[in-house]
């Protein structure tokens, strides 16, 4: 059963799926498909060019689908792709992405809190939390159980990797490798997120590894170019969580829209608290 209320206005090309709910002033556009289950709490706007999955909701004010705030937009046909179990807060924007057939996209169990802005073409991956008024550039791209804190800022094509702890108030202008802990303005890594991984099921072997590879990268008396290219001709014998910060680093030192790679400082106080 699908419950739309009397005073929202619904597109007849929208697609709703199973027991979708849509709350009083809710607008919803033409090309809009929302997933089974999904709720759309009053004064939600979906825009155009929206996609859902199931069970997802959508608070007060949030405003889904809108153009992309970039000068290159020129009207074509984009999307915003989100998955399953999504809850989206208050005032949230998500906006379409530019260039013809790109999507903006968020992942399975995402929660993206009160105030916060996905710019055009960013990338969301699962389990990833964005708290209040952060906001991602155009472009950026967070991988899986990433945590983002308040009113934290993305530049541009900046990728942060998997499990990093943002802080809040940082701004982040350089590309964050997996697993690590970042904080500052301009922001700096200050080691490990150990109790991310230790949630994550990482175990302590893993994490030593994780921060032996980090300090093979940073701290020895060669060129990080020079330690990417040694630890990669070792890669058949490392561990899946090495292998996996080294694929990051190479990446971002050859990707075409370089932002550079955050790299460790010298600080590692969570040396401390793992086990």
């Amino acid at each position: 059963m699908i419950s739309v209320h009397p005073t929202a206005i619904v597109s007849p090309r929208a697609e709703l799926g199973d027991n979708v709910t849509v709350g009083a002033f809710c607008v919803v556009g033409d090309n809009v498909r929302i997933g089974a289950g999904t709720v759309l709490d009053p004064y939600t706007t979906f825009v155009d060019f929206v996609e859902t999955g199931e069970n997802c909701r959508f608070s007060q004010h949030s405003v889904i689908g809108g153009d992309p705030q970039d000068h290159a937009f020129g009207g074509e046909e984009t999307w915003v792709r989100i998955g399953n179990e999504v809850t989206v807060r208050e005032f949230v924007t998500i906006n379409r992405a530019t260039g013809e057939g790109n999507c903006t996209s968020v992942g399975d169990h995402c929660l993206i809190m009160e105030g916060a802005h996905l710019a055009h073409n960013t990338r969301i991956g699962r389990n990833v939390t964005i708290t209040n008024k952060v906001g991602l550039a155009g472009f950026a791209a967070v991988d899986d159980g990433a945590v983002l804190g308040g009113m934290a800022g993305v530049h541009q094509f900046v990728h942060i990797g998997k499990l990093c702890m943002i802080g809040g108030l940082s701004k982040i202008v350089k590309d964050v490798p997996p697993f690590c802990l970042v904080e500052g303005n301009p922001a700096v890594s200050y080691g490990l997120n150990v109790i991310g991984l230790r949630r994550a099921g990482y175990s302590a072997s893993d994490r030593t590894k994780a921060r032996t590879l980090y300090e093979s990268l940073f701290f020895e008396n060669i060129s990080f170019q020079g330690a990417i290219d040694r630890l990669s001709g070792q890669e058949e014998s490392l561990a899946p969580i090495e292998r996996e910060i080294l694929a990051f680093c190479r990446d971002s030192l050859h990707r075409k829209t370089k932002r550079g790679l955050m790299h460790w400082t010298r600080s590692h106080s969570e040396r401390e608290h793992d086990d």
